[in-house]
């Protein structure tokens, strides 16, 4: 009996074996990059030629790539369409949030605390991105920060930027109520506090939304977009808060072009 051979070991590849590839997929990628390398535009002729194709083949996914919005087709040139665009947008909007994210980082390890990005958008606090760590972890939100902006420095800076009508309508819909025994007491008491916020002045809060933590605000307008950087403290830390903001406020006027083109992630 002949003895059996043992098949030949195939070496492992970490690359995708070309049988599991798509190919149809990587032509039209092959065609969008094509395009968009083309400001003004270009003919199909032209893109089948730089992208490797045969020309009915490049034909046939360039209408396909029409049909689903990806490109347009004006007087024979082929352009980017909107769902291109789309992406496009939303790979910058990724950048801009990851931009922030590492801004806040730097300014969290550079004053010890965590950091907080907020704005006002469409009536709505919003806290758009946290820079915490294990040992100094954000104030957990125990009540919710759009209905509570009364009572943390987050959102009496955010509040502290609108006009009198603006702020009133917030109140309208989310009224004062008493978060802790520190919180302010009325509408109207707020309001004051709030007319006498300088432009440009870091926003105190000790306690008035959470027991044992201390926090400021600091405001940034661009256009007609309000925001805030803001950063807290546990209260045993409290001497440490106006030198952290003033501290903060000046790595804030370093960075702000950095974080104003960021103001709408």
């Amino acid at each position: 009996m002949p003895e059996a051979r043992t098949p030949p070991l195939q070496a492992v590849s970490p690359e995708p074996h070309p049988t599991t590839l798509i190919g149809s997929v990587q032509r039209a990628m092959r065609l969008l990059e094509a395009v968009a390398a083309r400001q003004h535009g270009a003919p199909a002729k032209q893109l089948a030629r730089e992208a490797g194709l045969a020309l009915p083949t490049a034909y046939h996914l360039l209408r396909t790539l029409v049909h689903e919005g990806y490109l347009c087709r004006d007087k024979g040139l082929f352009f980017l369409g909107e769902a291109a665009e789309r992406l496009s947008s939303s790979g910058a909007q990724q950048k801009r949030r990851s931009t922030v994210s590492e801004t806040l980082a730097q300014w969290r390890d550079s004053i010890g605390a965590p950091v907080y990005y907020a704005v006002y958008r469409e009536g709505e606090i919003e806290v758009m991105c946290v820079a915490d760590t294990p040992g100094n972890p954000a104030v957990e939100e125990w009540a919710d920060f759009r209905e509570t902006g009364h009572a943390h420095a987050i959102g009496q800076c955010l509040l502290s930027q609108l006009d009198e009508k603006g702020r009133r309508d917030h109140l309208d819909r989310y009224p004062v109520q008493s978060i802790t025994p520190y919180t302010v007491r009325d509408n109207v008491s707020l309001l004051r506090r709030l007319e006498r916020t300088g432009r440009m002045e870091p926003v105190i809060e000790r306690q008035e939304y959470a027991l044992g933590t201390v926090c400021a605000a600091l405001p940034i307008t661009v256009g007609t977009t309000a925001a805030a950087v803001a950063f807290s403290l546990p209260l045993h830390q409290a001497d440490r808060l106006l030198p952290a903001a003033h501290q903060l406020q000046g790595e804030i006027g370093r960075l702000l072009g950095t974080l104003a083109i960021s103001i709408s992630i």
